[in-house]
């Protein structure tokens, strides 16, 4: 096993943490406070190919392999101090970006992927919805075929980048005889389709800088050409892609344990009580230990996610690993440096307390750890794992 990263991928992360802490996050404290989406910052890093890194050269992306595209928003999260941008950004990729390249057609991928690398185009996945979360099945937003079109009517809720999206991956029941996960169909819908309404704004502990909101579709027209694969498929492209969210989603997270690591050591460091640096105290320096800890544990398993996609296998039990362990390392790691920090850790001047925030968000989006400790359960031979 090699663990070195090449010279194009080292160049990469170097590339992408000095680009990141040139050009992003200058008024992060503010915009966190005001709940404001820093369109700027967004289209330095479409200008910069961040939106586009796994997307092939021909569709106007930078053809990153998996492996490299994890390093590359490794870097981004070490380098960026915008928690939220990292995660509208994330939402983008992940929550409709990779269902155009996994599962979309030829002319969808040329009509909407140069936009959306372009940053012209925020995407969004719509598949929450009041009464439906973890439970997919119970999504009770409609797709009726008319025509050559569907009509789609129903709300989703807390749908980050929501506000902000100008292309939505939506997730609707088409019906139709046979099993509950046979009745769901995906679509594309752009939001200036007549129909689409955005909704609620909701304002959150964490993460502020992406914008989270309902939408709501009122008999909305989506021409037939618009749904992702064929009718009644909708069940299984969430699945089959959701190894993407829950990993990928969480390499910049790793990234930012880095970032609070460094921060605490030159903090413990240099700040002295009782005649002597604050690090030179046990308690202290077990703190910061674990910090590293869990870093490289972390780092390993992501890593292994990457490397097992580049080479085009299956990976749903080390996804639903690193979702859980690096999530919850990352709020472990955010509750140390407040707490080394001291009042410099809790007051909002110095950032920390806005880290802590932004990772709290962590365990609960792309599938609660508690539904992944079910689903890792029976993936390894648990019976009634996910609702025992």
């Amino acid at each position: 096993m090699d663990f070195e990263l090449s010279e194009a991928q080292s160049a990469i992360r170097r590339e992408v943490v000095d680009f990141a802490r040139a050009r992003l996050g200058e008024h992060v404290a503010e915009h966190d406070r005001d709940g404001v989406f820093p369109r700027e910052d967004w289209q330095r890093c479409a200008d910069f190919g961040v939106l586009g890194w796994p997307v092939p050269t021909e569709h106007g992306g930078s053809g990153y392999d998996p492996l490299t595209t994890m390093i590359a928003l490794e870097a981004l999260g070490y380098g960026c101090v915008d928690n939220g941008l990292v995660f509208a950004i994330n939402n983008h990729l992940w929550g409709c970006v990779i269902y155009l390249l996994e599962h979309g057609t030829d002319d969808q991928r040329a009509r909407y992927l140069k936009p959306l690398c372009g940053g012209r185009l925020v995407g969004a996945h719509a598949l929450s919805e009041p009464e439906a979360g973890s439970d997919v099945l119970n999504i009770q937003t409609t797709a009726v075929r008319d025509g050559d079109h569907y009509v789609l009517n129903g709300t989703k809720w807390f749908i980050s980048n929501g506000p902000t999206a100008g292309l939505y991956v939506v997730f609707a029941r088409t019906g139709g005889p046979g099993r509950e996960q046979d009745r769901l169909s995906a679509f594309l819908v752009p939001a200036d389709l007549p129909g689409v309404q955005r909704g609620q704004e909701f304002s959150k502990m964490g993460l502020r800088t992406t914008e989270m909101g309902a939408v709501t579709f009122a008999d909305c027209r989506v021409p037939v050409e618009d749904r992702l694969g064929r009718e009644g498929a909708g069940y299984s492209i969430f699945t089959s892609t959701v190894e993407w969210e829950r990993s990928f989603m969480f390499a910049n997270q790793v990234g930012a344990m880095e970032r609070l690591l460094e921060r605490s050591v030159d903090h413990v460091a240099t700040r002295r009580q009782f005649g002597r640096p604050i690090g030179a105290l046990q308690a202290v320096a077990h703190k910061i230990a674990d910090m590293k800890i869990r870093l490289e544990l972390a780092r390993l398993i992501l890593y292994r996610v990457g490397w097992l996609k580049t080479n085009g296998r299956l990976s749903l039990v080390d996804t639903t690993i690193a979702k859980v362990f690096v999530s919850e390392s990352l709020v472990q790691t955010a509750m140390a440096a407040v707490e080394v920090h001291g009042a410099r850790g809790y007051v909002s001047d110095h950032g920390i307390e806005r880290e802590l925030r932004d990772a709290l968000g962590g365990p609960i989006y792309a599938g609660s750890s508690s539904v992944q400790r079910g689903i890792l359960a029976e993936l390894i031979g648990v019976r009634g794992g996910l609702t025992g």
